[in-house]
């Protein structure tokens, strides 16, 4: 059954404007109650002193139309919202019994008539979107202080924030281990990394390597001459004398220093060429030789199910989160200023760039179109679903707060309407019967 609204119902939740339009809707009640009265007194009297007064026949004609008008106008108006008199005539209190009815076609009527890709597009065509999303970007700091890029970037800061911390550190060290062994791996190692060592040492991009090693060598036996020291003596017989035994560690010290300085001096060096024909034959091992990619994938499965890698892995992760959330909460952050200024720079782009104006606005739009064509009934749903989950009379209640002003002065009108018809009606006849 059907509630009939009252004031009591909805008091508690009306807003400073319901409450105004609550006020204004009982007043224009009011005076269209006050012409109803007034058309009653004054046919009372015209009826009364007619036989006296033959004018006063039209008048009485007149407040007998404005009656007739205004209490046919105030059973519609009424009608609408509730049961006159609370009889429950049929085909009344149409709002409260056929709201579901009501939002399912204002739904369909939103969704046929405004929800169409066609439309859609004029208007987001007609629409400078990117030059306006620009010029709002790049604008400096308001009377707040803060300028519409810094707000856009806090809020971004603040949704990626807690995008970080609802994430399981359990969880993304899973996915990442997931991704590291589909992609890292699983895969074999040794023919693309043989295949890279191959283009390497036929560049002869290695060289420079090489060289980094001979150097590096040569400062070692410079600074380190006592480390030769017994390096070969000590293993001499102990008859040996002592003198001789420095001047074979002097010897082995000079020509390891001759040596890596020969090396230094000719590109062609007996060491130097086996050194690149070790990298070759390594090479060609990598890519086709079962034992070596074997032993390389055996070393590569050890060092990632070692579990100190996987510690380091976490502990990586850990950090990095630790360090992203400390700068997005740091306004003076260098990744706060670099995402304001990038985004400033964005701006400027979208006001300067009109290639870029036109690729945007095309991608905005086409996107609206097809989220539009898709989704309409679904997006017009939200009207019918929302209407569903009224109370009838609160929506009645709501409803007649909105238009219930204007509808009282459709009963004001139908008085002084029904008053000019009756008064045209009773002169017409009047003129033709007398």
């Amino acid at each position: 059954m059907t509630r009939t609204p009252t004031p009591e119902i909805v008091e508690g939740l009306l807003s400073p404007a319901d409450q105004a339009r609550r006020h204004g809707l009982r007043v224009m009640k009011g005076v269209a109650l006050g012409a109803l009265l007034f058309m009653a007194v004054l046919f009372a009297v015209a009826f009364a002193l007619q036989e006296q007064y033959e004018w006063l026949a039209y008048v009485r004609a007149a407040a007998e139309g404005g009656m007739v008008g205004a209490l046919a106008d105030w059973f519609a108006v009424t009608a609408l919202f509730r049961h006159p008199l609370g009889i429950p005539i049929p085909h009344t209190a149409i709002i409260p019994n056929r709201k579901d009815e009501i939002g399912r076609n204002l739904g369909e009527f939103v969704e046929t008539e405004f929800l169409r890709g066609e439309l859609v597009r004029t208007k987001l065509e007609s629409t400078p979107i990117a030059a306006r999303l620009g010029e709002w970007l790049r604008e400096p700091s308001t009377g707040s202080g803060t300028s519409h890029a810094e707000r856009v970037g806090e809020e971004a800061s603040v949704v990626a924030s807690g995008l970080l911390r609802a994430l399981s550190d359990d969880d993304v060290q899973e996915v990442i281990e997931a991704l590291a062994r589909e992609h890292l791996i699983a895969p074999e190692w040794g023919p693309p990394l043989g295949g890279w060592l191959e283009r390497v040492v036929e560049g002869g991009a290695h060289h420079g390597a090489v060289d980094l090693a001979v150097d590096s060598v040569a400062g070692w036996l410079e600074a380190n001459h006592d480390a030769f020291r017994g390096l070969v003596s000590r293993r001499l017989p102990s008859w040996v004398p002592s003198i001789a035994q420095r001047l074979v560690d002097d010897a082995v010290y000079n020509e390891a220093v001759k040596f890596v300085s020969a090396m230094q001096r000719d590109p062609r060096h007996p060491a130097r060429l086996a050194i690149d024909g070790y990298l070759a034959r390594l090479a060609e091992h990598l890519q086709h030789d079962p034992a070596t990619i074997g032993r390389l994938e055996d070393a590569k499965v050890a060092v990632f199910d070692s579990p100190r890698v996987r510690e380091l892995a976490g502990e990586a992760w850990n950090a990095a989160k630790s360090g992203l959330l400390t700068s997005l909460a740091d306004r003076d952050s260098a990744l706060r200023r670099r995402m304001t200024e990038a985004l400033v720079q964005i701006g400027e782009r979208l006001v300067t760039d009109a290639s870029l104006q036109r690729r945007v606005d095309t991608l905005v739009t086409d996107a609206a179109v097809v989220l539009v064509d898709r989704y309409r009934h679904d997006i017009a749903s939200i009207i019918t679903d929302t209407v569903e989950r009224w109370d009838p009379a609160e929506t009645t209640e709501k409803i007649e707060l909105m238009v219930g002003r204007d509808l009282q002065y459709i009963r004001l009108n139908g008085t002084i309407v029904g008053a000019l018809a009756g008064l045209v009606i009773f002169s017409v006849a009047h003129a033709l019967l007398g």
